[in-house]
């Protein structure tokens, strides 16, 4: 290679990548659905099905997520906030995951705080935060599900609680910095509180910018997820 021919710019073939691994999934997905569809009831709720179901969601979950770090990166992701019906964007995003919850033996229980029925977001960049984090609640839950939504002092606080063992202390001890490395236990790397405090920065009001916060205890005394949009 001559000193003035441009170099391979890798993190633009892992976005490509990445895009054509999402496309792959979802064909994947789509084909074991329409087989599971031709199979015996009793062949279908298996706890082999339930662990296809929840690894789909969760790929997903992680090829969107890149894309998303991939557009911050090089300040390609567009923010397109509007007014939205809680009710309609929560249970849209619990639809998505139904089959995994099923599998599982997951009951999830929403919240709306009817005195402030609408919410004024991006509702792609929300939704797949919310997505992230309801794939990861399901993760450890053991049996139950709790999202909440509605006004938290002049802003929309949306929250994931699960009855699971909640977050590792030094997560939350340190959650203002959320690239934390690989950890070997968990295999967890922060990305995706990492993702989800980008989204929630980038929605910003009257000088006040989204946050996110985690936490132990909540209703369901596990993990406690919550986002607040201005």
């Amino acid at each position: 290679m001559s000193d003035t021919e441009p170099g391979l710019d890798f993190s633009m073939v892992i976005a490509s990548t990445v895009h054509d691994m999402k496309n792959s999934l979802a064909t994947l997905t789509q084909a074991h659905s329409q087989w599971l569809s031709r199979l015996p009831e009793q062949h279908r709720e298996t706890p082999e099905n339930g662990v296809i179901e929840y690894e789909f969601a969760s790929l997903n979950g992680m090829l969107v997520q890149l894309l998303g770090l991939y557009k911050l990166g090089v300040n390609q992701l567009p923010l397109r906030p509007d007014y939205h019906e809680l009710d309609d964007f929560i249970e849209a995003q619990l639809a998505h995951h139904q089959e995994v919850l099923d599998s599982r033996g997951i009951a999830a229980d929403v919240e709306v705080d009817h005195l402030s029925p609408l919410g004024f977001f991006d509702r792609e960049l929300i939704g797949s935060v919310v997505a992230n984090i309801i794939v990861n609640a399901i993760r450890f839950a053991r049996e139950k599900i709790l999202v909440t939504l509605g006004d938290d002092q002049g802003q929309l606080k949306i929250s994931i609680n699960d009855d699971g063992p909640g977050y590792p202390a030094h997560m939350i001890e340190h959650q203002t910095d959320y690239v934390l490395g690989i950890n070997q236990g968990s295999g967890s790397t922060g990305l995706g509180l990492y993702f989800a405090s980008h989204i929630a920065r980038l929605h910003a009001r009257n000088g006040v910018e989204g946050r996110i916060e985690i936490a132990n205890g909540g209703e369901l005394g596990g993990g406690l997820f919550s986002i607040y949009l201005p």
